[in-house]
């Protein structure tokens, strides 16, 4: 094998650039991201269980819910772990190893997150279209049986990018990502070899990542429009409202995420970097807060569940 043939496939670690180079600022990054994964963790984990834990939330709308809230958790418990503890141990190299995983779990973890939020939106799209048929259309079995699919389908093709991204070589022995985590496109923005394929499944997984917001937009014109036909302004606003804490969630994922891989770049901007934190670390954040605050049932048994815990406490 010669020299060059060797530096290209004996890459054994990568060297993550992170957010910023002042120490300073690096210092209040760590603080600000460890206080807002420990609320993300806390925040989720109420949700999720003041949900299993109440018979009067053991609803489809709720269980998928309860599902988004424990994918919140581990979709930044993949991250956020390992910048603290490169930031506490002064190092900013993850292995190769460790940075296809963290590719793996975050491919997979976002499509269950979309896919989570269009069975979300289609949920509301039958409670308010065809509320009488409701209960023979969304049944337990469906709701398991979708969640089971969701699940497996995003561990599918999230396979099928890290091994791509697997096969890839590079020319640097430790090739530097201008990112604080291991993004795929980036790392095949860096390979020297072939990315032909690559570059076929990535556009094929943007596809995929577009098709649930295209599907909860459409169950969203549909459910405005019966809506407005609604004769009192009291039941347009009672009815909507059930969908409010949805959408805004909806809003705040693909605003920032499509702002990002709608056109993306060589390497990331500011600007980029900032959207990112957004749907990464932020969004996963406020999710419980939108869900718990602006739903009675929800702030009702979170408060059930905190009275209990002091009380055994």
């Amino acid at each position: 094998m010669s020299k060059g043939r060797e530096n290209e496939t004996g890459v054994s670690e990568f060297l993550l650039l992170g957010i910023t180079n002042d120490p300073q600022q690096q210092q209040i990054l760590f603080w600000a991201f460890l206080c807002m994964y420990l609320v993300t963790v806390a925040g989720n984990t109420l949700i999720f269980l003041a949900i299993i834990s109440d018979p009067r939330l053991h609803t489809p709308m709720y269980f998928f819910l309860a599902n988004l809230s424990f994918v919140d958790v581990c979709f930044t418990t993949n991250l956020i772990p390992r910048l603290l503890a490169g930031h506490v141990a002064g190092t900013r190299t993850i292995s190769y190893v460790h940075c296809l995983t963290q590719t793996y779990f975050l491919i997979s973890f976002a499509n269950v997150d979309t896919f989570l939020l269009a069975a979300m939106a289609l949920d509301r799209f039958v409670a308010i279209c065809y509320p009488l048929q409701y209960h023979t259309i969304i049944t337990p079995q469906l709701c398991v049986g979708l969640a089971a699919v969701v699940w497996m389908c995003s561990a599918l093709i999230s396979l099928m990018h890290t091994l791509l991204m697997s096969r890839l070589s590079f020319c640097s022995s430790i090739p530097e990502i201008s990112h604080f985590y291991c993004d795929a496109y980036l790392l095949m923005k860096l390979a020297c070899s072939d990315t032909r394929v690559n570059q076929l499944v990535f556009l094929g997984a943007v596809v995929l990542f577009v098709a649930p917001c295209i599907l909860i937009v459409v169950s969203y014109v549909r459910i405005t429009m019966v809506v407005l036909q609604i004769p009192s302004a009291k039941g347009r606003h009672k009815t909507f409202s059930t969908c409010s804490s949805h959408l805004s969630v909806v809003t705040l994922f693909y605003g920032t995420v499509l702002g990002i891989y709608i056109r993306p770049p060589d390497s990331f901007s500011t600007q980029d970097t900032v959207a990112t934190i957004m749907y990464t670390v932020v969004t996963p954040m406020l999710n419980p807060f939108i869900y718990s605050l602006r739903n009675k049932d929800m702030k009702e048994s979170v408060t059930r569940l905190l009275n209990r815990g002091s009380k055994s406490s």
